[in-house]
């Protein structure tokens, strides 16, 4: 099928660019005023504000966070950032939840976006130096309405295992027919910022059901999942962590 204009991959434009695989190392986590100044610098709209913020570390490049920031801004002129402090992890590091939403027209289409990462951040002093990606998700919208969907996919498997990857509308179809597409994003995929071809089929139910199995090396999977339904359109990102040890799917 053509390329969809929803661009459900746009999970890697929240804040930072990730490389997941990589562990951030024990570091001082960043200060409040740090996390203020990220969210002020995120809502400036110049990414030489957010440039001045990081330094390259662990799963931190500066130009690549600029860049994708700059695509995002160009994309969703109005977005908003809200950075705030997480819960967190087992190990006792902090966590800090970014949210991003935001919306564009084209032509006579007026796109919706949601998305949300967690991160364990390091600093240097006024500067972020690293950090790990723990959760992270996106969804845009499409249409007269903004179809609400509830997406159960789980944040973390373990390897070959199989799960569910479900998205399903909170409302019933009432004889609407809906059709939907799931495909898993490669890394290059996500480094590239391409768009997964997405091969729609109708759906017999109230949204997309699909048994599935982790790869058998720890990583990470990220599905993207199109709905598409007479009053709009939903498309979704959902990252998976991959673990080997049955403590880690908690994090």
């Amino acid at each position: 099928m053509p390329q969809s204009p929803l661009q459900p991959f746009l999970l890697a434009l929240l804040a930072a660019t990730v490389v997941a695989s990589l562990p951030v190392a024990r570091a001082a986590p960043p200060a409040p005023a740090l996390l203020q100044s990220l969210e002020t610098a995120l809502n400036s709209g110049k990414s030489s504000s957010l440039g001045a913020l990081v330094e390259p570390g662990p799963g931190l490049d500066p130009a690549r966070l600029e860049a994708r920031f700059n695509l995002l801004r160009d994309r969703f002129p109005d977005a908003r950032w809200s950075v705030k402090s997480g819960a967190p992890l087992r190990d006792g590091r902090p966590t800090v939840a970014i949210e991003v939403s935001g919306s564009r027209t084209e032509g006579s289409f007026r796109y919706s976006l949601e998305a949300e990462q967690v991160l364990a951040l390091t600093a240097n002093g006024s500067r972020l130096s690293g950090q790990e990606l723990i959760r992270e998700s996106t969804t845009l919208r499409s249409g007269e309405v903004n179809l609400p969907v509830s997406v159960l996919i789980p944040d973390a498997v373990l390897t070959g295992q199989r799960y569910d990857v479900d998205v399903i509308f909170d409302e019933p179809l009432d004889g609407a027919v809906a059709a939907g597409g799931i495909a898993v994003i490669t890394p290059e995929q996500i480094s590239a910022l391409e768009t997964p071809d997405l091969e729609l089929a109708a759906l017999g139910g109230g949204g997309l059901f699909k048994s599935v199995q982790a790869p058998l090396k720890p990583g990470s999977q990220t599905w993207a999942v199109l709905l598409v339904h007479p009053k709009g359109i939903v498309s979704t990102t959902k990252r998976v962590r991959v673990v080997a040890d049955k403590a880690a799917l908690t994090p």
